[in-house]
Order: structure tokens, then sequence, then C-alpha cells
């Protein structure tokens, strides 16, 4: 079973690699862009937006561990108790200090 680590890399890699083909070239500037206007929605996150100062924002969950008669297999661990969107689980934009923020 993958970590969420692993999960997360094999996620952003498939992401960029969308925004290369959409954008029809690697040019950096051009695929931020793409990614940047893309909504990243898959098995890891859930919708999830690239905001102007480059923090990936998504849904989070609060997790509770299966008791074991609540499990139906070997990764069968966790159950989701709450979903907190993006826009609770991250800090707001106003907020940031990222110098490509225009307050």
């Amino acid at each position: 079973m993958p970590t969420m680590d692993q999960a997360g890399a094999y996620s952003a890699t498939m992401n960029y690699l969308k925004a290369i083909k959409a954008a029809g070239t690697d040019d950096p500037d051009a695929v931020m862009a793409k990614l940047k206007s893309m909504d990243i929605s898959d098995f890891f996150a859930v919708h999830g937006k690239i905001r102007v100062d480059g923090r990936m924002v998504h849904d989070m969950y609060l997790m509770e561990v299966k008791k074991p008669s609540e499990s139906k297999g070997e990764w069968d661990l966790l159950k989701i108790v709450k979903t907190i969107p993006g826009d609770d689980a991250f800090m707001p934009l106003s907020e940031s200090t990222c110098p490509a923020v225009k307050k």
C-alpha cells in the first residue's frame, strides 16, 4: 500500500504531465499557468486548485482507525469521520506572505 507521500508524488506527477499535454508544451511558465487553471481531482486530491501563491489547496480528511470487525481487507484500515474543505484546511490567500500575491 502506498504511503501518503508516495500517493501525493504520483498525483503531482500525473497532473503535471496532464498540464504539459493540455498546454502543448513543456515550457515552465505555460505549464504552471495551465496547472493553475485546472481543477485537480483524483484519488489523492479532491477539489484541488493551485493558488497564485503556488499553494495546492484541496479537501482534507479527519480519519479514524477502523475496528477489526469493520475492516473488509488487509488495507481497509481507516474511515472518514469528516471532510474538511480546502479553504478551511489551508492558510487563507489573504494571509500569504508570498511576493507573488499582490495585496
